[in-house]
């Protein structure tokens, strides 16, 4: 599946806020014109793709017209809540949060509704607050859809099964890492019932497999405490990763205990956010596949409901009943992700214009 381009998406954003959407005064959501100041707060600098999208949001924000104070909290809580907090001090008009986790900043919320200042979560839900008026996130149950597709058609390519594989999952903290473990497990679970799927750790249940903060030397020890209770006799086979970062930590383990040489070769490792290093991991043959999430995208619909939102409208959403924080079900807008393998990477990060040729040598 291929995005729409930037231009469309951004034409078809505008034409269906503007059409039929109930106009809001500006006592009722704070609506302010150009030059209103948005706050927009990312989770790190150390993942290559919060920093694409920090920038991606700034850029389709001051397009607009709009000013822009950018933070990044570097994985830290306390860090983001006071961020949050002087946005609203600053006078921000509008919040877009990407949330370390999604269930720590309802005090921040409670002011930001208190002074009327719509909050757009980011990729990752926020919970457990009313104060959180939309989500900008791609459909993220089929993320894992794709990486559970992906671990199969690789492992098809190894020969016949039944197929040893361990399961990471990403941070608990994170309502995200659910979605992408479920939707895998839809994939994988009737075919671990079947036995063609073997998880010879017994590991199967998220709460034992997740990687709080998606850290990825917490899995390299993960899977290299794994492999030597587990595999000393016997090899895996696949290894079902959420995230490139983690995936890069595994392909670590997995080298350091005899992996990635023609005799024994790479287990297949799935990823997400085609982050460089993986991109060039999969293109070498380690990494078999990642799964894009298309940022520039993302921003854009973020950024296409901030405007609304500050011009007095209400932004367009493509789903009103599968995102409850657990106090409200909120309006989202869904992209949809795209798996990528070393057939395929070219077409969609390279033609596409996500990155350069050169950037991937």
């Amino acid at each position: 599946m291929r995005f729409p381009r930037s231009a469309a998406l951004v034409a078809l954003l505008a034409t269906l806020t503007a059409c039929g959407s109930s106009v809001k005064t500006v006592d009722q959501q704070g609506a302010a014109g150009e030059g209103a100041l948005v706050g927009v707060t990312m989770p790190t600098k150390s993942s290559e793709r919060w920093i694409h999208d920090g920038d991606n949001i700034r850029k389709a924000l001051e397009q607009q017209g709009f000013r822009v104070d950018l933070q990044y909290a570097e994985n830290d809580i306390p860090t983001q809540a006071n961020q949050l907090e002087n946005q609203i001090t600053k006078g921000a008009k509008a919040l877009i949060v990407a949330s370390i986790d999604g269930t720590a900043l309802s005090s921040q919320l409670q002011q930001a509704a208190a002074a009327k200042i719509p909050v757009i979560a980011y990729d990752r839900l926020i919970r457990n607050s009313p104060a959180v008026d939309y989500y900008a996130t791609f459909d993220n149950y089929r993320v894992g859809v794709e990486q559970a597709n992906s671990l199969l058609a690789g492992l098809k390519t190894r020969g016949a099964g039944p197929y040893a594989v361990e399961l990471f999952g990403g941070s608990p903290d994170d309502n995200n890492a659910p979605y992408f473990f479920n939707g895998a497990m839809s994939v994988l679970q009737p075919l671990i019932e079947a036995g063609t799927l073997v998880v010879r750790s017994g590991q199967r249940e998220f709460g034992t497999v997740a990687i709080l903060r998606w850290e990825p030397a917490t899995a390299q020890r993960r899977m290299e405490d794994i492999l030597t209770k587990t595999y000393t006799r016997s090899k895996v086979d696949g290894v079902l990763s959420p995230y490139d970062g983690l995936s890069i930590g595994i392909l670590s383990a997995l080298k350091s205990n005899g992996y990635g040489t023609a005799a024994q070769p790479y287990p297949v490792v799935t990823g997400q956010d085609a982050e460089i290093a993986s991109v060039k991991s999969i293109i070498a043959g380690e990494q078999y596949a990642t799964v894009q999430k298309d940022t520039r995208e993302l921003a854009k619909v973020a950024a296409a409901m901030a405007g609304a939102v500050l011009r007095g409208q209400q932004p367009e959403v493509n789903n009103e009943k599968d995102y409850h924080n657990g106090v409200k079900v909120v309006p989202s807008f869904l992209l949809q992700p795209v798996a990528v393998t070393k057939v395929n990477y070219r077409e969609v990060l390279v033609e596409s214009g996500y990155y350069t040729e050169g950037q991937l040598k």
